[in-house]
């Protein structure tokens, strides 16, 4: 064998010959612009295909995640109901389960469905919270979300705390009257009337969850008692856990705290269809969502095909210098790795730089549209969140590295098979 064929070889699983033939196979000529066009589509579909996946995916944690935080940030983790007799005996209760390790606080509650009303509109359903000023401020995600007013002396004085969303539906401001209808009123000769009454709005707060800012009226614990008919007593305590993972474990020392027979249920029990569904549109999502990369990586093969088919002369030439079967393979397979790679690393950064500015996003194309793009009313959130997971990144670029390099293993194949003799002949 002479000294040149030995160059032609090379030492490694990938000499600088074979990078060399591969960089030059990638480098766009003009008779070969319709492969490179086919390559810049394989380039751009896998680029797509990846920062779709890690867009779609964190916006859905972000979901998850947000939807999660709201909803166990003002609903109990676990709730206590009593069974044989009413809970008079709230307040002792809640503080020997307040004691119970794993427990942050326990919340007695008193709550009930109403008509609320205001100056403009027909009025709306509205849920009354009753709680006592102490434990409201236990409840971050209201008392460091109070946009207007305040809640000082809120036990004290005759008034409730609305949401953003209820205020603007129904034209309320601080120190406007909101007025609440609720059909178990007083005891009448003719029957049980409704019960009508007006309660200034001392605090308008935000938590950023439509729902809840349009629907919950939170009320003194003791108002709400008067008004609900509960004196001395109230329905259900709210049980705040450390970890909310951990609600199982806590059920025996709650029950055991309370010392008296009682009804728990956890929020994964309440919630369970709602955070399914989410689970079952994200497995979907991400599975439909592959075939993106799927077919970035079909257009890799056929680009590739079709330069092996196109490069047979130059094949057989470099076979006849010494190159071998196993070094034309490496050569087609550098070619179309380095396609999927450079897609990928590009698809993450696109990916990354979206989730981050991914509101501000929302909100242009919002503006050029003119359009509410992401209406909470439809949505629940405000806003458009996005939480990317380290783990599923990673899963998204092997995915796709993977997929990729899959690609280009038959078009080398078929760039190692051909026979040189034959090449030159037809040539």
């Amino acid at each position: 064998m002479s000294e040149g064929s030995k160059t032609v070889r090379g030492a490694g699983p990938f000499s600088d010959f074979e990078r060399m033939v591969a960089w030059r196979y990638l480098r766009s000529r003009r008779k070969e612009a319709f492969i490179s066009v086919i390559a810049g589509f394989s380039f751009v579909g896998i680029v797509l295909g990846v920062a779709t996946l890690i867009i779609v995916m964190a916006v859905m944690n972000g979901f998850r995640s947000e939807l999660l935080t709201r909803i166990l940030g003002i609903n109990g983790h676990l709730i206590l109901q009593p069974i044989d007799r009413p809970l008079e005996d709230y307040e002792a209760v809640a503080k020997r389960i307040s004691g119970v390790e794993g427990v942050r606080f326990a919340i007695p509650l008193v709550e009930g469905q109403t008509l609320a009303s205001g100056t403009i509109g027909a009025g709306t359903g509205a849920l009354v919270r009753g709680m006592r000023a102490s434990d409201i401020d236990k409840l971050e995600i209201i008392s460091k979300n109070i946009r207007h007013g305040t809640l000082e002396q809120f036990e004290d004085r005759e008034g409730v705390a609305i949401g953003v969303r209820m205020a603007d539906n129904l034209g309320l401001a601080l120190g406007d009257i909101i007025t609440l209808v609720t059909p178990d009123g007083d005891v009448t000769p003719l029957g049980v009337t409704p019960r009508v009454k007006g309660y200034p709005v001392n605090a308008i707060y935000e938590i950023g969850m439509s729902e809840y800012d349009a629907s919950i009226i939170f009320m003194p614990l003791s108002e709400a008692q008067l008004y609900f008919n509960s004196e001395g007593r109230v329905q259900s305590i709210e049980i705040f856990a450390e970890n909310p993972d951990d609600v199982g474990e806590l059920r025996a020392p709650v029950e055991e705290a309370a010392q008296r027979p009682v009804f728990l249920v956890d929020w994964r029990q309440r919630n369970a269809t709602f955070f399914s569904a989410l689970e079952v549109e994200r497995n979907v999502m991400f599975m439909i969502l592959t075939l993106i990369v799927l077919v970035a990586a079909l257009n890799v093969i056929s680009g590739l095909i079709m330069l092996v088919k196109d490069k047979g002369h130059d094949i057989a030439i470099l076979r006849t210098m010494g190159a071998s079967s196993g070094s034309v393979m490496r050569i087609f397979f550098m070619t179309g790795a380095a396609i999927g790679t450079a897609g990928t690393v590009a698809g993450v950064i696109l990916g990354i730089a979206v989730c981050l500015n991914v509101e501000s996003i929302r909100q242009f194309f919002s503006w050029l549209s003119g359009t509410t793009l992401f209406n909470p009313e439809l949505y629940f959130l405000s806003q458009l969140p996005a939480k990317m997971d380290f783990g599923e990144t990673v899963t998204v670029v092997v995915m796709a590295l993977v997929l990729s390099f899959l690609a280009t293993l038959f078009p080398a194949w078929r760039a190692a098979r051909i026979d040189p003799v034959e090449a030159l002949r037809y040539e």
